[in-house]
């Protein structure tokens, strides 16, 4: 019976680590003391430069150190008085430059810098130095003209100055190699390290785009040299939490103080010079007391004495013969199968066979259930799993497993699933917020955001990728239980491939001429896309198993400054099974959206703008669309679009709250300005719609938009709603898919009901999500608005879709997000400093927002003393007879007149209907003294005002709050009057300006 995975390895959440703050300290300037001759060596002979130079820059390090060579210790001096020097390598020359002398004049003068000797081993040399006392250098090594020893002195040291804090900041491994041999270690350093940093290279591949891959090597193991049993056991507890494997020699001193003649002792063999004596069972020692401590930590034995080698692997430890030639394959060996270098190999216990090899975190995550039982409990029961994942790096996962011993949870299949869990959470949360290059043996379900090509992304996905950023960086947008948030699977292909194809079809003469629209799609759908993206595509489709949308995303569109949204196409396909048939579609689509860049009124729009249609480039972005096959259509539960700033508020609604609107189906509707719902996410309770019967009935979505599952074989239309279904909400009714969102009318009794109802109307009031805290719609919204402008900058405006599930969870996707750049609404001015003598209208209780300067005309009730409410249906037939003029002749107006415009009730203002007003650019509620009504702030209208942006204003002169300069009217020769209303025309436009951040509004006289 399988074992049931304690809670805390069932709710775990794994840290992300930032590998750009490792390997901060490094080593910039290198002073060599040396002969002329050993210099040349390393300069010309060695290209100790140029190897330097290519090993960082492959490692993604801006600046590999640059060396300064000297001969003499006045040189020397010279150079460290007049540059920051931070390594010294001295190299023994002639008898007027000893490398001792020098490195102690320099440890002298500059004790912090570190100093290193290097220096070839003659018996001469060998005699003189063991009676040199070595402890004030930082290292010794032997020199035996090889330069990747240069890079492995630069390498130790610099793992030294950063080893504290690279652990504490990502858990980054330690290898301790225990060795006093000066010319054993020598050699075995360049080999480990050369091994190392090839590991790195290897594992790097786990990055998703190359400039994280670089940054991922600054994650490799380092290397911590110990020279007696005493720094060994010091450095082990310092680092025992990180220590990847212990390689050890097994003669070596005791005691800190080389040379000391301990009990047990005996000479180092010949060439071994320095250290002074070593204990012939030292390492031994320190192998048993690391075990004690550690029973999984991998240790390795290294001796030229081959009666070590039965004793090693008496006790479990591996063992190095160093008398052997391979001896460097044989060590590099261990570390693969015991330290977690290279591939994953998956071994029967018994006969040691491989079963399995894995290379990549995704092949184990793919293969992880597929392993036979004995080779996993084998693998798991010795922490071989974390210890991989630590070699390459993945510390999260690595740190977590860590913990999840056999000891604890004995259960190979619940080992399985957690290690599955910890990969599947580890790579999504790799995937937020980082644009990934495209790669077929890693993308799949769990694959986020990549891009195919070397190009922009374009604005749209520029969007996209900062939204994913925004997501991965502000933890509490996933603080519900039950309510996720993220950007759907998506694709970029990237400008190049625009440029390609053009280029390779040449487009160019009929995408610029004035060729219909349907003529340059023509020409474009029989084009060549290139035959490299076939397999892309496919594994795309794979991996999102669902409808795909094909957006724009020109480098233009959605810009900071320029208003670009909805001028190109977004085409959908469906889902097929016929992978075929759905690329096809798919190419077609991405041929459409190409296209849309020269039809008329792209040209047009870009004429407008003052752009050249020369410097448009489009990226492509496919992305999975959100929502549920129902039959053979396919939609979310709902969308919607969220502005950061509501110029419209209402009751204690505030501007810089924000404003949202809300859309059962595709947010197509929404664009094409369709009837949504509309509310403040910081005041869910107060929908205007909903608040009494008759507008709900009359202002709330009647139809939505889903997408037609089988239109498969019509020929893509310019129209990119060619195929999607514009249907009545009772379709969505007979879905199911009204759960949450709906109320249901009752027509017996005349009233609304929250939630579902057989029989009735069903009315899209968002009630579940809204005021019964379903689903944390408000919070979530709140929080991306906030975000959002905050990381933005700026005011904001959000896509976003929702599905809902039938146990009051869902997913809500961030599809878009752009600056609020509208030309019309950037309002620098302060109205309130506009003098009043200049207005013709000035009012503190205002809706709307931005400047209109091509009004001329107003029309005004007439308010004499003989002004009476019972004229009011009179009224309205004057204004809708005047309002008929003005549309059809484009123009629009100013309308003044008293109380509620559009009140049903005419007692308390003009009965007029929308349509009666359309023309009207600012409608003004104007009280009188003998007839004062509470201000409506436009609420019958409101709906019409916020979709055409018209202004509504509140003014009541006989209080003092507001201007109304109706002598200036009265005064003006009329251009149409009637009993109850005066239309007026003034030389030189008006100018409207609208705040709606204060809700202050005038209308400027423009003087001559």
């Amino acid at each position: 019976m399988a074992t049931e995975i304690p809670q805390e390895w069932n709710d775990f959440y794994l840290k992300d680590v930032s590998f750009v703050n490792l390997m901060t300290k490094r080593i910039f300037n290198v002073l060599i003391v040396a002969n002329p001759y050993d210099a040349f060596m390393l300069e010309d002979d060695g290209r100790v430069d140029e190897k330097i130079f290519d090993e960082y820059m492959d490692l993604g390090l801006r600046y590999p150190p640059t060396f300064t060579q000297v001969s003499t210790t006045e040189e020397a001096e010279n150079v460290l008085h007049t540059t920051n020097i931070d390594l010294v390598i001295c190299m023994p020359g002639n008898a007027d430059n000893d490398a001792f002398d020098v490195a102690r004049a320099v440890k002298a003068s500059s004790p912090d810098i570190p100093c290193v000797v290097l220096t070839p081993f003659s018996h001469g040399i060998t005699r003189r130095m063991q009676n040199e006392d070595l402890s004030i250098f930082d290292y010794v090594f032997c020199w035996l003209g090889n330069t990747n020893l240069i890079l492995s002195i630069i390498k130790l040291i610099e793992d030294r100055m950063n080893i504290d804090h690279d652990i504490r900041e990502a858990g980054v491994q330690v290898i301790l190699l225990v060795e006093d041999s000066i010319r054993f270690y020598s050699s075995v350093l360049p080999n480990l390290y050369s091994y190392i940093l090839l590991q790195s290279n290897r594992f790097s591949t786990e990055a998703l785009n190359p400039h994280a891959a670089a940054q991922r090597k600054r994650g490799r193991p380092k290397v911590v040299l110990a020279r007696c049993y005493d720094e060994a056991m010091e450095i082990y507890e310092r680092y025992a939490d990180n220590i990847l494997g212990v390689i050890s020699d097994a003669r070596f001193p005791i005691g800190k103080s080389a040379g000391h003649d301990l009990t047990g002792s005996t000479p180092l063999p010949a060439g071994g010079a320095g250290g002074g004596l070593g204990v012939a069972d030292a390492g031994l020692r320190l192998l048993r007391e690391i075990r004690r401590r550690d029973e999984y930590v991998p240790l390795i034995l290294q001796s030229a004495e081959s009666d070590n080698a039965d004793k090693a692997r008496a006790e479990g430890f591996r063992f190095v013969d160093k008398n052997s030639k391979k001896m460097n394959i044989d060590l590099r060996k261990l570390m693969e199968e015991h330290m977690g270098f290279g591939d994953f190999i998956f071994r029967d216990p018994n006969t040691h066979e491989e079963v399995m090899r894995v290379r990549t975190l995704k092949e184990l995550q793919d293969n992880i259930f597929k392993i036979p039982n004995d080779s996993m409990l084998y693998h798991v029961s010795r922490n071989h799993v974390s210890r991989w994942l630590c070699a390459r790096a993945i510390f999260p996962v690595s740190a977590f497993l860590k913990h999840v011993t056999w000891h604890k949870l004995q259960d190979v299949d619940a080992h399985r699933q957690i290690i599955f869990d910890a990969i599947v959470q580890y790579r999504r949360m790799k995937n937020i917020g980082i644009v990934a290059v495209f790669d077929r043996g890693k993308f799949d379900a769990y694959g986020h955001f990549a891009r195919i090509g070397e190009g922009s992304l374009g604005g749209k996905g520029r969007g996209l990728a900062f939204l994913d950023n925004i997501i991965k960086r502000h933890p509490e947008f996933n603080r519900f239980p039950g309510a996720s948030v993220s950007i759907p699977r998506t694709v970029v292909l990237c400008t190049d491939f625009f440029d390609e194809f053009m280029d390779k079809n040449n487009l160019y003469q009929i995408a610029l001429s004035d060729a219909s629209d349907d003529e340059i799609l023509n020409h474009f759908l029989r084009a060549q896309l290139p035959d490299s993206l076939i397999a892309d595509f496919f594994t795309f489709f794979d991996a999102v198993k669902s409808p795909i949308a094909v957006r724009s995303s020109s480098l233009l569109e959605d810009s900071h400054y320029q208003p670009f949204a909805g001028i190109y196409s977004t085409y959908m396909i469906p889902y097929l099974d016929d992978k075929y048939e759905m690329l096809r579609m798919l190419a077609a689509a991405i041929k459409g959206v190409y296209a849309s860049v020269f039809y008329r009124d792209s040209k047009a729009y870009m004429t407008a703008t003052s752009n050249v249609i020369d410097q448009e480039k489009m990226a492509v972005i496919l992305q999975e669309v959100v929502g549920r096959q129902y039959g053979d259509r396919y939609y979310p539960t709902f969308s919607g679009v969220l502005r950061s700033l509501n110029y419209y508020p209402i009751g204690d609604e505030k501007a810089e709250e924000g404003i949202a609107n809300l859309a059962l189906g595709l947010g197509k509707y929404i664009v094409d300005g369709g009837q949504t719902l509309r509310v403040s996410p910081h005041h869910p309770h107060q929908v205007l719609q909903t608040s009494e019967m008759e507008t709900a009935l009359r202002d709330t979505q009647t139809r939505f938009y889903a997408l037609d599952m089988k239109n498969v074989a019509t020929e893509l239309k310019a129209d990119d709603g060619f195929n999607i279904l514009n249907l009545r909400v009772k379709e969505a009714d007979k879905d199911g898919s009204l759960n949450y969102i709906a109320s249901t009318f009752d027509p017996y009794d005349q009233v609304i009901r929250d939630g579902i109802y057989e029989g009735g109307r069903k009315v899209i009031s968002f009630c579940g999500v809204l005021q019964q805290g379903v689903f944390p719609l408000p919070e979530l919204l709140q929080t991306a608005q906030k975000c959002g402008a905050e990381e933005m900058r700026r005011p904001v405006e959000i896509e976003f879709a929702c599905n809902m599930n039938t146990d009051k969870t869902g997913e809500l996707y961030l599809l878009q997000i752009r600056p609020i750049v509208d030309s019309k609404q950037m309002l620098d001015e302060d109205l309130q400093a506009i003098p009043d003598d200049s207005c013709l209208l000035r009012s503190h209780n205002s809706l709307g927002h931005g400047i209109c300067e091509d009004v001329t005309d107003v029309v005004y009730v007439k308010t004499d003393e003989d002004f009476t409410a019972a004229n009011n249906p009179a009224i309205a037939r004057d204004v809708e007879a005047v309002n008929r003029k003005f549309l059809d002749t484009g123009r629009g107006y100013v309308l003044v007149g008293p109380g509620r415009w559009g009140s049903s009730d005419y007692w308390l203002g003009i009965p007029v209907k929308w349509p009666h007003i359309s023309a009207a650019r600012v409608i003004v509620e104007a009280g009188l003294k003998n007839y004062r009504v509470d201000p409506s702030q436009g609420t019958h209208f409101f709906q019409n005002l916020t979709s055409f942006g018209v202004g509504y204003f509140t003014i009541n002169t006989f209080n003092g709050d507001g201007i109304f300069r109706k002598d200036i009217l009265d005064a003006m020769p009329a251009i149409e009057e009637t009993q109850y209303v005066r239309h007026v025309r003034f030389e030189r436009p008006l100018k409207i300006m609208m705040d709606g951040k204060k809700q202050e509004g005038v209308v400027v006289l423009e003087h001559s």
